[in-house]
């Protein structure tokens, strides 16, 4: 026998009403739950690199080696210790007695591209620090940090244009910082020249004072590279184009630089995010080949000399920091050991 169903009867309006609303609450309870665990996520993925930057990685330098051509066919290798940036304080223990056993590698040359200080007491420390790398050939120039005591600062500024020299910041002892590296022998190469022997290489170097606050008057010293000398070298404390430029065109071999703390704080894959500088954010630190007018560009193939006004330019991510800002990521303290070798003949 056929059964009968009972006729389905349409849900009231109100009915519909009342399902919607608990719908629509569903959804935004969902979102808000989803947002919160995504906030939750990426803070606690943010307090998780401060610790590292500040607590770990701050203050575990390390040392590279590099390898750069521009020596004569024939010449024994040369190792240039490159330093920058240390940044020093009284207070500091570590970092001062890293930085003194890097005498335990004998460099033949030590170059310090400036940014030494960050403390009217920190000339003793810094002194002590290089104590026994100053028994070796040295050379050096100056940063703003080496003649002004450093202030606090926003660091979204420097995603504007490079850091301004501050109003009203303290002068530090410069000359005693100065008279104590050359009384020990190292070489004021700020604005200056100088020809140096080593292992029976005539290298030739040239100087400017920090480009960062306009003391650098390379035109006061300029000259085409020295044909006699083996090897020609340009230190500098801040990368900027107006000195790299013509120092390339010059015929210099190599560029020393620091300033950049190679960004300090960078993102994996991505790099360095500013310089302070007007050099590329790809030369924020490390070994490049630079064009006059151009910038960076491709290394010259094995057996090429390159162009006549290219250079190597390497730029060290540095020691240390401001004291108000003790953190890097993904950008760890550094000092170079830069092996100078022949040019593929």
């Amino acid at each position: 026998m056929p059964t009968s169903s009972a006729p389905s009867r349409a849900a009231s309006p109100r009915t519909a009403r009342t399902s919607a609303r608990s719908t629509r609450r569903n959804v935004v309870r969902t979102a808000v739950r989803t947002t919160a665990w995504a906030t939750a996520a990426v803070a606690g993925t943010g307090v998780a690199a401060l610790a590292w930057g500040a607590g770990y990685e701050v203050r575990s330098p390390r040392l590279r080696r590099v390898e750069v051509p521009v020596l004569p066919p024939g010449a024994a290798p040369v190792r240039v210790l490159h330093l920058s940036d240390l940044h020093l304080t009284p207070d500091q223990d570590r970092l001062p007695r890293w930085v003194e056993g890097l005498a335990d590698l004998e460099p033949d040359l030590v170059v310090d591209t400036g940014d030494n200080l960050a403390s009217p007491h920190a000339v003793p420390s810094v002194l002590r620090a290089l104590d026994r790398l100053l028994e070796r050939p040295g050379v050096f120039v100056l940063g703003s940090n080496d003649r002004y005591e450093p202030k606090k600062t926003n660091p979204l500024g420097y995603f504007r244009s490079p850091s301004s020299l501050a109003p009203q910041r303290e002068p530090l002892p410069t000359a005693d910082l100065v008279a104590g590296l050359v009384g020990r022998g190292w070489v004021d190469l700020d604005n200056a020249r100088t020809t140096l022997e080593l292992g029976g290489l005539r290298v030739e170097l040239v100087g400017v004072d920090d480009a960062h606050i306009g003391l650098d008057r390379y035109d006061d010293v300029r000259a085409p590279a020295d044909p006699a000398a083996d090897l020609s070298l340009g230190v500098l404390h801040a990368p900027y184009r107006r000195v790299l430029d013509p120092m390339a065109r010059d015929g210099l071999d190599l560029l020393l630089a620091g300033h950049t703390h190679g960004g300090q704080v960078c993102v994996p894959l991505v790099g360095a995010l500013v310089t302070n500088c007007d050099v590329p954010r790809s030369c924020a630190s490390g070994l490049h080949r630079w064009r006059a007018g151009e910038g960076p560009v491709p290394a010259p193939s094995a057996g090429s000399p390159g162009a006549a006004d290219e250079t190597w330019l390497h730029v060290s991510a540095g020691l240390g920091t401001s004291p108000y800002a003790r953190v890097r990521f993904a950008c760890p303290p550094e000092a170079t050991l830069l092996r100078l070798v022949p040019r593929a003949s």
